[in-house]
């Protein structure tokens, strides 16, 4: 859907309402920016088999995270010990 441009404030009250609206409907939580150091060899065969399961490097990391996560609980998630 295309907006006329307006410069009177009714036309950018309107658009600033439907962008709302829409931000609102769509919301998700957002991503966090996060780094990590590997061996290249590692990371070479990572992403050997996350292309084998149709996946890129960063979907791959966030499957195999998810999976971990579900896999293996903690008593205490907010405390685990490394």
């Amino acid at each position: 859907m295309a907006l006329k441009k307006n410069d009177t404030k009714t036309g950018i009250n309107r658009a600033d309402k439907l962008f709302n609206e829409r931000v609102k409907k769509d919301e998700k939580e957002k991503k966090s920016l996060t780094t990590f150091s590997i061996e290249p060899s590692f990371k070479k065969s990572l992403e050997s088999q996350f292309e084998e399961m149709g996946l890129g490097w960063a979907s791959g990391i966030r499957f195999a995270l998810k999976f971990f996560q579900k896999n293996f609980k903690f008593n205490n998630d907010d405390n685990v010990d490394m």
